[in-house]
C-alpha cells in the first residue's frame, strides 16, 4: 500500500514536468514575471552550483525543496543576504520548526528584494526629472511537509507575492511542491521539486505568468571516513520560460565543523563557477550557529555573494 501511494504522488509530480517539456518554438526569456523567485537563497546550495534540490535539509528547504524540512530535528532560524548585480540585494528569513499538538513540520518565511530609488527618465528628458521611484518585490510563506513512511517525505510551500513599480502593485498566489525518497544506498536522496506554481500578475494589460519549474536532482555520500565526508549532488531542471539547465556540486566536511563547497551552473545565460566555505560552531549541547559564504560567477554582469547564518535550538 506504501509503495502504491509513493508510486502515485511520483507520477502527479511527474505529470507537471512532462507538459512543461513539451517543444517549444523559442525560450521565452523574459515573458514571464517575478523573476526574483528564481533567485536562489542559500549560500550553502550556490557554493554547490545550486544542485540543492535532493541535498535540502535545513531552514532553506523552504525554498530548495520543502520535503526536506522533515530531516530537522529541531527549530532553525535561517538569515540570508545576497548581493545581486545592479545594487540589488535580496533577504529572505525562514524558520522550520514542528510542535507537539500537529503532526509533520513546518516552516514560515519572507523574502524580499529591494533596490535603491530610480530617477524617472523619459523621452525628452534622458537624463532625468529629478523625480524617484521605487520598485521591489516580497513574498511571504508558509510550508508544510512529512514522513509518509521511513524513505519518503512530502512537502508544499504556499506564496503570498507582493510585486510593486512606482504608484503600481500587483499581488498574486504561487505554490511549490516538493518530494524526496530516500534510497538506503551510501546516502542516496532522489529529489523532486515544482516551484513558482501559480497565478499571474499584470503591469500594463498584459498578463505575465509566473516562472514555473521542475526540477529533479540526485544526491550521494561519495566517501565518508571518520572526521572526513564527501557529499556529491547533481540535477536537472526545466524552466518555463528558457532552456533545460544541470547543475552539479560537491561539498567536504570536516568534523561536521569547517565544509568546503565547489559547483557548476550548466547551459545558464550567465551563471557559471560557484564556489563556498562555512562553518558550524556548537554553543551548547543542544544548539549550534552556522555560518556559510558563497560566490558565483555571473559572466559579463559580474559576480554574486551570499551570506547564511543558521540558528538550531
Amino acid at each position: 500500500m506504501k509503495r502504491k501511494a509513493f508510486m502515485g504522488v511520483l507520477l502527479l509530480m511527474l505529470i507537471p514536468g512532462f507538459a512543461l517539456g513539451g517543444t517549444k518554438p523559442f525560450e521565452k526569456v523574459g515573458t514571464f514575471a517575478a523573476q526574483f523567485l528564481k533567485i536562489g537563497v542559500s549560500a550553502r546550495a550556490a557554493g554547490m552550483g545550486n544542485a540543492y534540490t535532493a541535498v535540502a535539509n535545513d531552514a532553506t528547504s523552504i525554498y530548495w525543496n520543502p520535503a526536506g524540512m522533515v530531516e530537522l530535528t529541531r527549530t532553525q532560524v535561517t538569515l540570508n543576504t545576497v548581493v545581486w548585480p545592479a545594487d540589488i540585494d535580496i533577504y529572505f528569513v525562514g524558520a522550520v520548526f514542528t510542535t507537539p499538538y500537529l503532526p509533520g513540520t513546518f516552516g514560515i518565511s519572507a523574502r524580499a528584494l529591494a533596490m535603491d530609488p530610480q530617477e524617472e527618465r523619459t523621452i525628452y528628458m534622458p537624463e532625468g526629472t529629478d523625480r524617484f521611484f521605487d520598485a521591489g518585490d516580497m513574498s511571504f510563506s508558509l510550508s508544510y511537509a512529512m514522513y509518509f513512511t521511513d524513505r519518503f517525505s512530502a512537502g508544499f510551500t504556499g506564496h503570498f507575492i507582493h510585486m510593486g513599480l512606482a504608484d503600481r502593485s500587483e499581488e498574486t498566489l504561487a505554490f511549490d511542491f516538493g518530494l524526496v525518497y530516500r534510497i538506503g544506498i551510501q546516502g542516496m536522496k532522489l529529489g523532486m521539486m515544482i516551484q513558482s506554481l501559480g497565478g499571474e500578475v499584470d503591469f500594463d494589460d498584459r498578463a505575465s505568468k509566473l516562472p514555473t519549474l521542475f526540477k529533479v536532482g540526485l544526491s550521494v555520500d561519495a566517501f565518508r571516513r571518520g572526521a572526513h565526508a564527501l557529499l556529491a549532488a547533481g540535477e536537472f531542471s526545466h524552466p518555463a520560460d528558457n532552456k533545460e539547465r544541470m547543475n552539479v556540486g560537491m561539498e567536504y566536511a570536516f568534523n561536521q565543523f569547517f565544509y568546503m563547497r565547489g559547483g557548476y551552473n550548466i547551459n545558464y545565460d550567465t551563471e557559471g563557477l560557484a564556489w563556498g566555505l562555512g562553518f558550524r560552531i556548537d554553543t551548547s549541547q543542544t544548539s549550534d550557529i552556522g555560518l556559510d559564504y558563497a560566490w558565483e560567477d555571473l559572466g559579463f554582469l559580474g559576480s554574486t555573494h551570499r551570506i547564511t547564518v543558521n540558528f538550531s535550538y
